[in-house]
């Protein structure tokens, strides 16, 4: 064997690579080179993956605003805007600026199947229209409220556990927690037909809690840098050495919708459901989602699992921090708590669980929830090839005014109807344009039932609200949310 022919094309090789990259990023650098940012997103994603661990990625990203403006290069091929005007250019209602690879790395993997498009993460067009339009109606307006009931189920389950237990001892409760259990509850009421036990046992049953914040976790490095999730996650080899060490968060979650989605159609096998696809009446998200794929030959039989899978995933953490979010400043600004109080009690609401029909257009109540979700989104890290950060957009002083960045439901009150409509489409907490959150009904319906109840029914007190604390992990992680509460009497 020739070693010395060997040895010279090696290193022609090297070179030849070295060469490429050299090019690659000089031409990288070169084209988005008048869009200021600091120099090492010009030429790697990892200074931008280096925030992730810090779980303040939204804090570092805002301070890049700051220094730079209002466009921010963060990568080699990433641009972040921070001004809401541009949401109709970058998010517009009809197909515009594809999706980025950040989506990608959200899909979960196996390897029987590869990775499992959803409405959320899919990046392609065709795939997305194929799962989105047949449940569309599904998340509309009209069709949330037919779960009102099964909210009300759960609403009593957290009444009698806050009656029986804590109202008697006045015991200081991680309230942030429980509020989470009922978001998860709730859920899990709505796709399954029974709740996951949460609120009834007051722990995380089955660890799915756990579990979901570990798929964040360990997501959220990913969404950085695509490149290394193909490497290290969405490969058979890596997929093989990962179960047999330590089995992936979105596995465990997928086997549990599996097991889920067998169980419901053996179910309707037996006991064939009297709802159709026009009369749901108070049927669970499976089993609309199973008589969708029977009924529809071009949707695919794995959409009900997309579906399903989440509302696992999504379908709760997001409404819990809106919810944790809401009622912490409530309990941290009296001045918001009374004058909220005071609407409700005027507007006397059905006891103890009001109905949404009453609450709805509450003004007062409506500016808190929009408040919490313009402080708090649930997602905040950057997105797309081009995009806003929820955290950042929703910030903007020009737009919220210069106290963007504290608590004050009454902004949202200081003008006419149209300046309120131009605040709300000014915020990315729920997307925006044609990639628009399905789930943003479901999610007001719930906060909306669940805050005027826990507000004319208990007396809270805040605990140490020092210790409320934020982890960015692409959800936000909201921690040490702590109360005393005890029985009203009016």
């Amino acid at each position: 064997m020739d070693w010395t022919f060997l040895s010279i094309n090696l290193v022609w090789l090297v070179v030849g690579v070295v060469t490429v990259a050299l090019v690659h990023s000089g031409w990288t650098w070169w084209r988005l080179k008048h869009i200021p940012g600091p120099f090492p997103a010009c030429i790697t994603d990892l200074h931008r993956m280096s925030w992730v661990p810090t779980a303040r990625a939204h804090l570092i990203l805002q301070d890049a605003h700051r220094k730079y403006g209002e466009v921010v290069r963060i990568g080699p091929n990433m641009v972040s805007f921070s001004n809401p005007e541009a949401i109709p250019a970058v998010y517009p209602m009809r197909a515009g600026i594809p999706k980025g690879d950040f989506y990608v790395t959200l899909r979960p993997y196996t390897r029987s199947g590869g990775a499992l498009h959803a409405v959320f993460n899919t990046t392609e067009e065709d795939i997305l229209k194929q799962i989105k339009s047949p449940i569309a109606p599904l998340f509309n307006l009209s069709s949330t409220v037919t779960f009102e009931p099964l909210v009300d189920e759960v609403l009593q389950c957290i009444h009698d556990k806050f009656d029986q237990e804590f109202c008697v001892t006045e015991q200081v409760i991680n309230m942030g927690q429980w509020l989470q259990f009922f978001a998860f509850d709730v859920m899990g009421t709505m796709t399954f037909s029974k709740r996951y036990g949460f609120l009834d046992q007051g722990k995380d049953v089955g660890g799915m809690l756990a579990t979901i914040i570990d798929f964040m976790r360990t997501s959220a490095p990913m969404t950085q840098s695509p490149f290394l999730d193909r490497i290290l996650r969405k490969n058979i080899i890596a997929d093989i050495l990962r179960q047999t060490f330590r089995p992936t968060p979105s596995l465990s979650i997928l086997s549990f919708v599996a097991q889920a989605i067998k169980d419901k159609t053996q179910k309707l096998e037996t006991e064939p459901d009297k709802t159709t696809p026009n009369n749901y009446s108070h049927t669970d998200f499976l089993t609309r989602y199973i008589q969708l794929q029977k009924g529809n030959p071009n949707i695919p039989a794995w959409a009900p699992t997309a579906w399903t899978f989440s509302n696992v995933i999504a379908g709760s953490d997001s409404v819990g921090t809106i919810m944790r979010t809401v009622l912490f400043n409530l309990l941290a600004y009296p001045n918001t708590m009374d004058k909220l109080r005071q609407e409700l009690e005027t507007a006397n609401p059905s006891r103890p669980f009001p109905r949404y029909s009453e609450v709805r257009d509450l003004p007062y109540l409506d500016a808190c929830v929009l408040e919490a979700a313009r402080v708090h989104p649930p997602f905040a890290l950057p997105f797309e090839l081009i995009g806003g950060n929820p955290f950042v957009v929703n910030r903007d002083p020009n737009t919220f005014g210069d106290d963007a960045e504290f608590w004050r439901p009454e902004r949202w009150l200081e003008g006419d109807s149209a300046h309120k409509r131009h605040l709300e489409a000014s915020m990315l907490t729920f997307g925006a344009g044609r990639r628009v959150c399905l789930g943003r009904h479901v999610g007001i319906l719930e906060i909306k039932k669940l805050i005027p109840f826990l507000i004319l029914t208990y007396d809270m007190r805040l605990v140490d609200k020092e210790k409320f604390q934020l982890e960015n992990s692409w959800f936000f992680i909201q921690k040490g949310f702590y109360a005393q509460i005890r029985k009203r009497h009016e």
